[in-house]
């Protein structure tokens, strides 16, 4: 699989791992339509990309996907450019570490529109012309999450779930074209998710957002439906096969009650 001369279409790419995407893709020749809120991240990374890389162009399409209409806003300017999107990066999402109860309802509206609505509505729109090409496809950033409850994170880890199965059901109506689609189920890495999400962060190991990203585009090469990312996140995900849901359960709960509780102040 090249990407020479193809377009990316990268959503959240402004830090973490959809930044790191910008990056490895560039090196292999993606022209790139970067999209993130942050208008000045986003012209200060692609000014460093093209600089880096004189054979690519970076289109920046500075976008809030909590806006209403703001995927039918992201179409349409693509398409006033003259360009089409050969692959879709599904990267932007947020979460929060704490106890359900703690956190306004308003946040969890904006989580589950970030995260599940504006990732199956871009998928929606793009899909179409790869399907018409019989080429391309797309990545969805899950999470480790996906595959357990996440007690003090329940709607965020909900939400990946949903990810996770969308993107394996789509892959399986793809399986006999020559369109792709992943999910991508890291675990902590270094970004601006772990702050944002108020995590404490003291007692985790965060993998590099680079190697998140390496992993992702080899797995993706090799048409794998899914990938964890570092193999003790892919032990982690066998858990629920092989202990019950309640102790499933418990573990997860014991791993965050502390440090979420902690951090929350109660």
């Amino acid at each position: 699989m090249s990407f020479r001369d193809k377009t990316v279409l990268i959503t959240g790419a402004s830090s973490g791992i959809g930044r790191e995407f910008a990056v490895q893709l560039a090196k292999q020749g993606a022209n790139l339509i970067i999209t993130a809120r942050s208008e000045g991240e986003l012209e200060s990374l692609a000014a460093s990309l093209q600089a880096s890389h004189s054979n690519i162009w970076v289109k920046v399409v500075p976008l809030d996907l909590l806006q209403a209409d703001s995927v039918k806003t992201l179409y349409s300017t693509i398409e006033s450019m003259n360009l089409s999107v050969d692959y879709l990066i599904n990267n932007a999402g947020f979460g929060k570490f704490c106890e359900f109860t703690a956190e306004g309802f308003d946040t969890y509206q904006k989580m589950l529109t970030l995260n599940i609505n504006a990732l199956s509505e871009l998928s929606y729109v793009f899909l179409p012309h790869m399907k018409a090409q019989n080429a391309g496809g797309i990545i969805n950033v899950a999470s480790i999450g996906s595959f357990q409850p996440l007690p003090y994170q329940a709607v965020y880890g909900a939400s990946k779930a949903y990810v996770l199965s969308f993107s394996e059901a789509l892959s399986g109506e793809l399986l006999d074209s020559n369109v792709h689609v992943m999910a991508l189920c890291p675990g902590t890495t270094e970004s601006n998710f772990m702050t944002n999400a108020n995590a404490d962060t003291s007692k985790m190991n965060l993998m590099p957002a680079s190697e998140v990203v390496s992993g992702a585009l080899s797995a993706f090469a090799k048409r794998r439906h899914y990938v964890i990312s570092g193999r003790i996140n892919y032990l982690v995900s066998l858990v629920p096969r092989i202990v019950t849901r309640l102790k499933t359960i418990k573990i997860v709960a014991s791993m965050f009650k502390e440090s979420v509780l902690k951090k929350q102040g109660a």
